[in-house]
């Protein structure tokens, strides 16, 4: 920056507009070994940087309004899959931003930390997870098992954001359920080796691939005019090699990773190289009222008219007292 060439940007004209936390984002983002660059530009990244770190966050601890983690949490061997693959890939993220802090590595902290929560919560954890959280029953074993995972994440994101964003750590702490200390900055940061489980990333890999594919397929067909939104959609996939058994033995979590109403499986062959052959049908039956998913029947009772088996049972969960 130069006064002379009038393109000076001041700390606090940017804390009026933006707030204290953009300052304190900017310079734990900043790779200080080199020459500090700061720009409008810049500064607006960073802002959209802070604005998914909180959303996201907000979105995890909103997620636990009726979870009391010493008598609702579930063991890290119960939980189902996809919540011990969402920790994992947390725990292998807050290992590299622990061991980051001990080296003063701020940069590394930063960007471990936005890719978590922009690729790993964001645009996966909180999407194919939202159907059970907000359609199943309170007290389901499923949607326990998910605010298990938040719970566990959202304590964690806490301490780890506390050095480098200490007011909305401190925020996000006041939050949260369950008993702990008086401010987020007198906690230690979390212990995550147990949460360790590469063979189970290596899984959730391969699954996220073919994901990555049937989402294209999707878009094709959204575009198409052929589905309106993924959940009006039934994909049929035929697969081959090592990914059919993958698939094979996981088909009943496909419609949550896929997000759609219906998973049809032709397993061709568990011989040769991976490939997955994705047809996008729009989905036959009806859309239930409330879970938005398109099933063959929904109920027809004054009570109950126009909601599926499933959204009936949640409904009907007795109130635990």
């Amino acid at each position: 920056m130069s006064k002379s060439l009038g393109n000076t940007i001041v700390p606090q004209e940017v804390i009026t507009d933006s707030g204290a936390e953009i300052i304190r984002l900017w310079v734990a983002m900043t790779e200080f070994t080199e020459e500090l660059r700061v720009s409008k530009e810049i500064l607006t990244r960073v802002v959209d940087a802070y604005r998914k770190i909180r959303n996201t966050c907000r979105i995890l601890v909103a997620n636990l309004y009726d979870f009391d983690p010493t008598t609702d949490a579930v063991p890290l061997d119960a939980l189902d899959e996809v919540d011990r693959f969402a920790l994992a890939r947390y725990g292998a993220a807050a290992d590299r931003m622990r061991r980051a802090y001990d080296a003063y590595d701020f940069s590394t902290v930063s960007q471990t930390l936005t890719t978590l929560v922009t690729i790993d919560l964001s645009a996966f954890y909180v999407d194919v997870t939202k159907d059970r959280m907000y359609t199943l029953a309170a007290h389901s074993p499923q949607r326990r098992s998910t605010q298990t995972a938040m719970y566990r994440i959202c304590d964690g994101l806490a301490r780890l954001l506390a050095p480098i964003l200490p007011v909305t750590a401190d925020d996000l702490w006041r939050h949260l359920p369950g008993p702990r200390a008086a401010s987020v900055h007198l906690a230690d940061f979390p212990e995550v080796n147990a949460l360790e489980n590469q063979a189970l990333l290596d899984i959730w890999e391969q699954l996220l691939h073919t994901r990555e594919q049937v989402n294209a397929a999707l878009e094709e067909q959204r575009k198409a005019k052929v589905i309106g939104t993924a959940l009006g959609a039934r994909l049929e996939l035929r697969a081959r090699g090592p990914v059919a058994t993958l698939l094979d033995t996981r088909l009943h979590e496909l419609p949550m990773l896929f997000n759609v109403s219906a998973v049809a499986l032709v397993v061709e062959s568990t011989a040769g190289e991976s490939a997955v052959q994705i047809v996008v049908t729009r989905a036959p039956g009806t859309k239930c009222a409330r879970c938005w998913r398109v099933v063959p029947t929904v109920r027809s009772e004054e009570e109950w008219a126009g909601i599926c088996d499933r959204c009936v049972e949640a409904l009907t969960e007795p109130v635990a007292h």
